[in-house]
């Protein structure tokens, strides 16, 4: 007796190929005649399933990516905002924290500017300082220049012989003789050729009034 399966509305592909296993089939069938339309649904299915679930994990690694990248942004935002402003809780508000990085970042290159423009002044005035200084540099070499040839000057004066040296021991009847008329004294011709004279007032040296101011002792 043959037994021939019945496919009725509601039941499935594996239910049909359940019955053939047990039944057995028919022996004009062929096995391409069974697993054909069988075979075919079960590739749909298996390729929707395969769809399925490689557009779920597609669609499940780009959120992660997202909130990994949110995490991140996030982070950043809580370091700014403890950069900003440290020792206090840190801003949740995004806009505010961005308007505070703004407002300090051109406070900031106020800053340097004016930092910038006190170093330009600061370096004028460094060569301006040393300009005095090899002026005053210049102005000591000179001054000890004629410090030096100063001392030389008074060096040799100090080493030049006295107008007068004290004279020898001479005897009393030379010095007798020496002497003119009158108790007048005349420069002894025994000393060196040295005009002594000359440094003598004109007053000192005038012998015109002599007979008046100082007669001959008797």
């Amino acid at each position: 007796m043959e037994i021939y399966p019945l496919i009725t509305h509601g039941i499935t592909a594996d239910e049909v190929k359940g019955q053939l296993m047990i039944v057995g089939p028919h022996p004009s069938w062929t096995s391409g005649e069974i697993d054909g339309p069988f075979g075919d649904c079960d590739k749909e299915s298996s390729c929707k399933k395969r769809g399925r679930s490689e557009s779920c994990s597609a669609s499940s690694s780009k959120a992660s990516r997202e909130k990994l990248r949110r995490d991140r942004l996030n982070d950043k935002f809580v370091e700014l905002g403890s950069i900003l402003e440290p020792g206090r809780p840190p801003k949740t508000d995004k806009a505010a924290i961005l308007i505070d990085a703004v407002r300090m970042v051109s406070q900031l290159r106020g800053e340097a500017q004016k930092l910038k423009e006190s170093n330009s002044s600061l370096q004028e005035r460094i060569k301006e300082l040393k300009a005095e200084k090899n002026e005053l540099r210049d102005e000591k070499q000179r001054l000890k220049a004629e410090k030096e040839k100063l001392e030389q000057q008074l060096k040799a004066v100090n080493a030049q012989p006295s107008f007068l040296p004290p004279p020898a021991a001479i005897p009393a009847t030379f010095a007798t003789q020496g002497q003119a008329p009158g108790n007048k004294l005349v420069p002894f011709i025994g000393y060196p050729g040295v005009a002594m004279w000359q440094f003598m007032p004109p007053a000192a040296v005038d012998t015109s009034q002599d007979h008046v101011l100082r007669p001959p002792v008797a």
